[in-house]
């Protein structure tokens, strides 16, 4: 390896010019200058012997694909990761609890649920990219008013492991009358499946022993998206 490439990547943040280190740039241009890896990297506060934590940071959204997968990681998954550990996943989970009580104390800026595209553009931008199949519930509340996006599956998403108590846990703990099922297709083809119409019929028969009306049930695609209800595929 070459000697100014071994320096580079064993060097902390202090060794980076001070434009550049994420704390100096929040402070002179603020948070909403700096990407997800800079602001990853002060929660993270420090790196390892091999890489500083702005690297740190950059590995850890690159091995969930982006900052949500990494908000939906469970405290074991990240303290699993290579550098994490007790001390950094706490942090992180701190931090987004955080943000996820401040976003709840506005509920007026909460985007608002009017049509299938409006749900595809809130889930696309990261389930589109996704490499295998992600099972998400839109938890809607008596407004329309997105109250939060939990993901229930990942893999092979299908009848035999789709069960409505697990679909509905967070809508029934948030006190939400609707709800809308998204799933993404890894193969970027939205079509929905004889699978797909399966699990949406056993999910509205769930819901409505529940009293939550199951709204719509959305398959993302490569910058495509299906809304089974408008296909009338599994709504009757």
């Amino acid at each position: 390896m070459d000697e100014s490439n071994y320096l580079e990547y064993h060097a902390t943040i202090h060794d980076m010019p001070t434009s550049q280190r994420p704390r100096e740039r929040l402070r002179d241009s603020g948070a909403g200058a700096l990407s997800d890896s800079e602001l990853l990297a002060i929660i993270l506060r420090t790196g390892t012997p091999k890489e500083n934590a702005l690297n740190l940071a950059s590995r850890l959204l690159a091995h969930y694909g982006g900052l949500t997968g990494v908000a939906q990681a469970s405290y074991g998954e990240l303290n699993a990761i290579e550098g994490i550990g007790d001390a950094k996943t706490a942090q992180i989970k701190a931090a987004l609890e955080l943000g996820k009580r401040l976003s709840s104390a506005f509920p007026q800026d909460r985007p608002v649920i009017r049509s299938p595209q409006d749900v595809a553009r809130l889930v696309m931008p990261d389930m589109s990219l996704l490499e295998q199949e992600h099972l998400r519930v839109v938890l809607l509340n008596t407004k329309n008013q997105v109250v939060g996006t939990p993901e229930v599956y990942r893999g092979n998403v299908n009848t035999a492991v789709v069960r409505a108590s697990e679909v509905f846990r967070d809508a029934v703990r948030e006190n939400c009358p609707a709800v809308i099922i998204v799933h993404n297709h890894p193969s970027g083809d939205p079509t929905p499946s004889p699978e797909d119409i399966a699990i949406t019929q056993q999910l509205i028969q769930g819901g409505q022993l529940l009293n939550i009306d199951v709204l719509d049930h959305v398959v993302i695609g490569q910058q495509r998206h299906v809304s089974m209800k408008e296909q009338r595929l599994g709504f009757s």
